[in-house]
Formats: C-alpha cells, sequence, structure tokens
C-alpha cells in the first residue's frame, strides 16, 4: 500500500524537475522567456501621443491640473515676484537690499533693453524716439508722475508692458527687474536733487560718475 501511494509522488516529482530543467536552455535564445505569471510585466499602458478613448479628447497625455506648481518654482514672496501686496497693491519701496552691485546690474541691463527708447539719462530721449520712426513719446522718468508712482508699478510695467510699451517678462529675470526699477528711482531722485549722477551722453547709465565731476 505504501508503495502505491509513493510512485504517484515519484512520478509528479520528476514532471516537476523535467519542467524545470527544460526550461533553462542552457544557451542565448533571442526568444522571449516564458511567463506562467505575467503579473506586472505586462502591463496596460499608452505611450506618448497615443489615443485614449478613455477621455473625451482621446487624448492620452493629459495636461496639468490647473493651479499646479512645478517643484521649485512657488512664488509665495508676492511683494518680490508680483511686485504687489497681499492685498493686491503696488509695493511702495523695492523689496530687495539696493546695492551698488544692483545698481551696476540694473544699469547695465537698462542700457539694453531700455535706453533705446527711454534714453541713458530716463529722458525719454532715446535714439528711437530721436529717429522720427513715428512711434509714441517714451516717458521721462523725471516727470512728477513717474517721480512720485510706486516701484512695483514700475516692475508691473516692465513685466507685462502698458499702452504701446510691450512686456519684458519674458526677457528679463525678476531679479534683472528690481535692479532696473532700482536704477529708475536714483536717475529720478538724483535730477530731483539737481545733481549730474545720469549723464545724458557719457553711457555710463544712472550711476554718478565721479572721475567726470571730479575733472570738471
Amino acid at each position: 500500500m505504501q508503495n502505491i501511494t509513493a510512485m504517484p509522488r515519484t512520478i509528479w516529482t520528476g514532471l516537476l524537475l523535467g519542467l524545470l530543467l527544460a526550461g533553462c536552455r542552457g544557451m542565448i535564445s533571442s526568444k522571449p522567456p516564458v511567463h506562467p505569471n505575467l503579473n506586472m510585466d505586462f502591463q496596460e499602458k499608452f505611450e506618448a501621443q497615443e489615443l485614449n478613448p478613455f477621455f473625451a479628447d482621446r487624448r492620452a497625455m493629459r495636461p496639468p491640473v490647473p493651479g499646479t506648481v512645478p517643484r521649485g518654482l512657488l512664488k509665495e514672496n508676492t511683494p518680490f515676484y508680483f511686485g504687489k501686496t497681499a492685498d493686491g497693491a503696488y509695493v511702495e519701496r523695492i523689496p530687495v537690499a539696493v546695492t551698488p552691485e544692483l545698481v551696476a546690474r540694473g544699469r547695465e541691463r537698462y542700457n539694453i533693453y531700455c535706453a533705446v527708447c527711454h534714453g541713458q539719462a530716463g529722458d525719454g530721449q532715446g535714439i528711437i524716439m530721436r529717429g522720427n520712426y513715428g512711434y509714441t513719446p517714451a516717458p521721462s522718468f523725471h516727470d512728477d508722475r513717474l517721480r512720485n508712482v510706486e516701484d512695483g508699478y514700475i516692475f508691473d510695467v516692465i513685466s507685462h508692458g502698458v499702452r504701446n510699451m510691450p512686456a519684458y517678462g519674458h526677457q528679463i529675470p525678476v531679479a534683472d527687474r528690481w535692479a532696473i526699477v532700482a536704477t529708475c528711482g536714483r536717475c529720478s531722485a538724483a535730477r530731483t536733487r539737481r545733481r549730474p549722477t545720469c549723464p545724458r551722453k557719457s553711457g555710463l547709465g544712472f550711476r554718478e560718475n565721479k572721475r567726470d565731476q571730479s575733472s570738471g
């Protein structure tokens, strides 16, 4: 009786060993492996640009959820990134420390992006305005209206443009926009004090040319 029950076990064990040995081909093969349990080796998915009938627009690639913020780009500092307070009003003063390095950077950026219209002295007499090209005259930063506006307003105009002036937010980084604001404010204040800190023809932007003053 024991021999009879032991024989089926021996047969099943032999068959199992045979299947295991058959799975070991002993050589490199280009045929796909045998997967008795597919598990997640072959899961259903969509490749890029494929159709997906589940959605109404049939696009497998979905746009980001509205309000999604990329990692590292959360602009929580509203005064710095938008030039406005939490209430939506323009900030009165530039929200960064105004240093000589910041003004120098602003002068450089101003001469690149702004001086062609507003002039290197900020008087609205840039080469575009003096060339009779039919453009709307650029305002002067020495006018009372612009001397008294909030720094956040100047930042917003640089970012989004105003009237015929295009937006420069896509070209000028946020920190450089504030540097330009600092430069414009320095020029307006200098002209108000009647100090020659905004030379018209020296090409030095809005900073004081001490060497010219000492020699003059």
